[in-house]
C-alpha cells in the first residue's frame, strides 16, 4: 500500500550525498594525503618538531616545504623531492642533507620509518591536530567570504577556535553543502598567515585586518583569486540542533564491540540503548547511508541515528548503532569495501543481537545506501523480523545516478539543455563501468571517453581526471552501478515500511517509489509512505538541496520517527 502524506505529515532519515560528489570525496588516493604532515624528531638535543606541507605545482606534480617549529619558526625549508600516496612518503632536502622514508601504518593514521640527518632517527609524520602549530588568538571566531571566478561564486564560512594546543581551523563550504572541512598547516607567510585546505588542494595566504582577512585563494590549474573574510562572531558556538540527545536518559546505554567471524580485522564499534521495563524488546540495527559514517550518521552538523536511536528507545525500542567498518571506534578497511561487505558486517550484528536476552526480535532499518544494504541481509537471513528502507533505493544503481543529476539540476535551475548533455555523458562512463571486464580496462576506456570538453560539461576540474576515473573504477562503485534491487527486494518475506520524501534529490522520488511499488507487489505486509516537501534527510525543506541540509534546524521529523515507532510496535511490541 502507497500513502502520500501532507506536508503537516511527515519523516526521519540520516545523511548522504549527491554520488557524483560522494563517488569523488570518498575515494582514497594521494590526493587525500595533501597537506601538512608533522613529526617530532627525539634527539640527544631535545625534540624537534617537523612541520612538512605537500601540495601540487602547476605542473601537477608533487611539490613540498619544510618548517622546523623549534628551531626556525615562520622559515619555509624548499624540499628537493616528495613521493606520497595511500602506501609511501619519501622525501629528500638537499640543502641540509635530510631524507626520510617511510610506510603508512593505518593503526597510528601515519607514516613510520626512518629520518636521515648525519644521524638514523625513527620518526613517524601523522596529520596535525588542525593547526596545533601555532597560536593566533586573532583569528578566534566565526567568518564569512566568497570565491567569485567568472560565474561561479562559492560562499564560505571559516570557523577557528584558540585552545592548549594551538589555533584551530574548519572551512564550510555553504554552496555546495560541505562542513568542516579540515584545514591544516596554519603558519606565519612574510608578516602575514597562510594554511591549507587538503580536500580541494588549496593555499590561502592572508593578512589579519581587526575584523577582515584579506588574502590570495591559490588552486594549481586555475587563476588566483582574491578572497575575503569578514568576521561575523567572536566566538564559535555552532549550529543550533535542538533535537540531539542531552543526558540525562530515561534508557540504558551499552558500548558493544562486534567481531565479524567472516572477515578478519572487521570489529565493529556501537551503542545498543535498552528502552525501560523488563522487556524483552523489539530490536532495530539503523544502517547508514554512503561514505564513512559513524554510529551517528553525523552529517552537515546533524546527527539523525542519535536522535532517532533516542526516539525509538524511549517508545520501547531497542536500537543498536555502530560505526562503519574502518572508521571512529570500528577497524578494518573501509577504502576497499562494497555494499556486500557492508551486508557481511551487518549479518555479524543480526547474529550478536539475536542472541541478546533483551531483544525478542530483530530487525534492519536502512537510509540510503544502508536501504540497499538491508534488502541483501533480510533476503539472506530470513531471520530477521522487518525491514524499514529510509529512502532507500527501488531502481537500479546504473538508473538512480541519472536520476540523481537530472534531480539536483533542476533544482538548481541549470539548462535542460547542459542537463541533458551531462546525463548523456554519466549514462555513458557508467556503461563503460557496468561492462568493462576488468578495472584496468574500465580505466582505459574513461581515460578516452573523459574529454577535456566532456569534464567541463561534467564540471570536474581537469587536475581531478585522475582521481574521477579512480572513483568510478573503485569496486565500491562497480557494485553500485551494478546493482538491482530486484535481486533482493522480492526475496524478502519480512514486513516492509518504505518512507520517501519528495524532494529527495539523491533517491529520486517518483521513479523509486514506482519501483518500490512493483517490487514489493507480492508482499503481503509491506507499506509505502510518500511525504511531501521532505528531502533526502526528511527534514522539511523548500527545495531539496544539499546546500540546505546544515540550514535547517530539524535534524528529523518527530512525526517521522512516530510513524517508525508505531509500525514497529503493531507488530512486535513489548508489553511494558
Amino acid at each position: 500500500m502507497t500513502r502520500r502524506l501532507s506536508p503537516l505529515f511527515t519523516v526521519v532519515a540520516g545523511g548522504f550525498l549527491v554520488l557524483l560528489v560522494t563517488l569523488m570525496a570518498s575515494a582514497q588516493s594521494a590526493d587525500d594525503r595533501m597537506g601538512a604532515w608533522l613529526a617530532t624528531l627525539e634527539t640527544p638535543a631535545g625534540n624537534l618538531r617537523l612541520l612538512v606541507t605537500v601540495t601540487y605545482d602547476e605542473a601537477g606534480e608533487q611539490t613540498a616545504i619544510l618548517e622546523s617549529l623549534d628551531q626556525a619558526p615562520g622559515q619555509d625549508i624548499p624540499i628537493t623531492s616528495v613521493m606520497i600516496d595511500e602506501d609511501q612518503f619519501a622525501f629528500s632536502i638537499a640543502a641540509i642533507g635530510a631524507t626520510f622514508e617511510g610506510a603508512w601504518n593505518p593503526q597510528t593514521q601515519g607514516y613510520e620509518g626512518v629520518f636521515r640527518q648525519g644521524m638514523e632517527i625513527p620518526t613517524r609524520f601523522s596529520r596535525p591536530d588542525q593547526s596545533q602549530a601555532l597560536f593566533v588568538p586573532e583569528l578566534n571566531g566565526v567568518w564569512e567570504g566568497a570565491l567569485q571566478r567568472e560565474d561561479t561564486r562559492l560562499e564560505f564560512t571559516l570557523e577557528a577556535q584558540s585552545g592548549e594546543t594551538g589555533t584551530s581551523l574548519v572551512l564550510n563550504s555553504v554552496t555546495q553543502g560541505a562542513y568542516g572541512i579540515p584545514i591544516t598547516g596554519l603558519r606565519q607567510s612574510g608578516d602575514g598567515y597562510a594554511f591549507n585546505i587538503p580536500a580541494a588542494n588549496v593555499t590561502y595566504e592572508f593578512d589579519i585586518a581587526g575584523d577582515t582577512l584579506v588574502g590570495v585563494w591559490t588552486r594549481p590549474g586555475f587563476d588566483d583569486a582574491n578572497v575575503r573574510f569578514e568576521r561575523v562572531s567572536d566566538e564559535v558556538t555552532g549550529p543550533n540542533r535542538p533535537q540531539t540527545p542531552q543526558p540525562p536518559f530515561s534508557y540504558t546505554e551499552h558500548e558493544v564491540r562486534i567481531d565479524n567471524p567472516d572477515v578478519e580485522g572487521v570489529t565493529l564499534a556501537g551503542t545498543l540503548t535498552l528502552p525501560e521495563g523488563r522487556g524483552p524488546f523489539p530490536g532495530v540495527i539503523l544502517i547508514s547511508g554512503s561514505g564513512p559514517q559513524d554510529r551517528n550518521e553525523s552529517v552537515w552538523t546533524h546527527q539523525p541515528f542519535a536522535v532517532l536511536a533516542d526516539y525509538l528507545t524511549r517508545q520501547g525500542i531497542a536500537v543498536l548503532r555502530y560505526d562503519d567498518r574502518g572508521f571512529a571506534e570500528s577497524t578494518g578497511d573501509f577504502a576497499s569495501a562494497t555494499s556486500f561487505d557492508f551486508a557481511s558486517d551487518v549479518q555479524a550484528i543480526v547474529n550478536w543481537m539475536m542472541a541478546h536476552d533483551s531483544v525478542s526480535a530483530v530487525g534492519l532499518a536502512g537510509h540510503s545506501e544502508g536501504g540497499l544494504i538491508a534488502p541483501i541481509v533480510a533476503a539472506q537471513s530470513p531471520d530477521t523480523a522487518f525491514v524499514v528502507l529510509l529512502a532507500g533505493p527501488g531502481t537500479p544503481g546504473h538508473q538512480f545516478i541519472p536520476d540523481q543529476i537530472i534531480a539536483n539540476s533542476a533544482a538548481m535551475g541549470a539548462d535542460p539543455d547542459l542537463t541533458e548533455q551531462r546525463v548523456e555523458i554519466m549514462q555513458s562512463l557508467i556503461d563503460i563501468v557496468r561492462n568493462a571486464r576488468d578495472v584496468d580496462s574500465a580505466a582505459a576506456a574513461l581515460d578516452g571517453m573523459l574529454t577535456e570538453e566532456r569534464l567541463a560539461t561534467l564540471e570536474v576540474p581537469a587536475d581531478q581526471k585522475e582521481t574521477f576515473i579512480g572513483s568510478m573504477t573503485r569496486d565500491w562503485y562497480r557494485t553500485l552501478v551494478n546493482y538491482d534491487p530486484a535481486d533482493w527486494i522480492p526475496a524478502m518475506d519480512q514486513p516492509v515500511l518504505a518512507l520517501q520524501g519528495t524532494l529527495d534529490l539523491q533517491i529520486v522520488a517518483e521513479p523509486n517509489v514506482a519501483g518500490l511499488e512493483t517490487l514489493l507487489a507480492n508482499n503481503p505486509d509491506h507499506d509505502i509512505v510518500v511525504l511531501e516537501g521532505r528531502n533526502h534527510l526528511f527534514q522539511q525543506a523548500e527545495t531539496g538541496l544539499i546546500s540546505e541540509y546544515a540550514q535547517i534546524e530539524e535534524t528529523m521529523d518527530p512525526q517521522v520517527m512516530a510513524i517508525m515507532a508505531d509500525w514497529i510496535n503493531a507488530r512486535f511490541g513489548a508489553e511494558r
